[in-house]
C-alpha cells in the first residue's frame, strides 16, 4: 500500500513538473523612446489599400503625414493638431479628400496609442524577434504597438480594422518645426475665404487628377 501510495505520489510530481515546463507568455520592459519628435518612413496596409508616406510627429497630439502614394494621395498632406485635421496639397488647403478618410481614422488611432503609451516611464509587452509589442484598447478596437530595441516606434497593428503600418528610418526631428500654421482672422471670419477654401478644394481635386491621368499614360 505504501509503495502505491509512494508511485502515486511520484507521478502527480512528474506531472506537475511537464505542466510548468509549458511556455508562458511573459511581460518584459523597455525604455520608452516614444516621447521625442521624429520622422519615419511608413507603409499602411488597411484593408485592401496600401499607401506609403513620411510620418512626423511633433509633439503630443501634434502630427503629419505625406503621401507618396498611391496617386489619389500622392502629395496630400494631412496635418493633425489640437484634435483638429487639415489636408493640403503643393501649399494649397482643402477639406479631407474622401480617398483619404480611412487612413486619417486609422492615424487618429495610432496617434492616441502613440501618445497614451509616451507619457510612460518604460515600456511594457510580449518581445517577439527583438520587437516588443505593447498591446492596447481604443474605441476604434484593440490595437498592438510595435517598439524597436531602443524604444522607438517600428510597427502599429489593429486586427480588427485590418490595419497594419511599418516605420522605418526613423530619425530626431526639431519639435518646432511643425508644417501646422494657424489660419489667419480674415480668412476665418469672411465669407469670401469660405469660398476661396471651396475653390482650392476644387483646384486641388483637378491637379490631383490631372497628374494621375498624366501619370497613367
Amino acid at each position: 500500500m505504501k509503495k502505491l501510495i509512494t508511485f502515486t505520489l511520484a507521478l502527480l510530481m512528474v506531472l506537475c513538473v511537464v505542466s510548468c515546463d509549458v511556455p508562458l507568455k511573459s511581460t518584459t520592459s523597455r525604455k520608452n523612446g516614444l516621447d521625442n519628435a521624429f520622422q519615419a518612413d511608413a507603409v499602411i496596409m488597411l484593408d485592401r489599400l496600401q499607401a506609403e508616406g513620411v510620418v512626423r510627429r511633433f509633439g503630443t497630439g501634434v502630427w503629419e503625414i505625406e503621401f507618396s502614394s498611391p496617386n489619389t494621395l500622392s502629395g496630400v498632406k494631412l496635418e493633425f493638431s489640437e484634435g483638429n485635421t487639415e489636408a493640403s496639397y503643393k501649399g494649397l488647403s482643402f477639406s479631407v479628400p474622401q480617398s483619404a478618410l480611412p487612413v486619417k481614422s486609422m492615424m487618429l488611432n495610432l496617434i492616441k496609442a502613440v501618445d497614451d503609451n509616451a507619457r510612460l516611464d518604460e515600456l511594457k509587452g510580449e518581445e517577439k524577434d527583438n520587437i516588443l509589442e505593447v498591446s492596447g484598447k481604443l474605441e476604434g478596437g484593440e490595437y498592438v504597438l510595435k517598439i524597436d530595441k531602443d524604444g522607438r516606434l517600428s510597427g502599429f497593428d489593429m486586427d480588427n480594422n485590418k490595419l497594419k503600418m511599418t516605420f522605418t528610418n526613423i530619425t530626431p526631428i526639431d519639435p518646432g518645426v511643425s508644417g501646422t500654421e494657424p489660419s489667419s482672422s480674415a480668412e476665418e471670419t469672411t465669407a469670401p475665404a469660405e469660398a476661396s477654401s471651396s475653390a482650392k478644394e476644387t483646384i486641388v481635386e483637378s491637379t490631383v487628377s490631372a497628374e494621375t491621368s498624366t501619370g497613367n499614360q
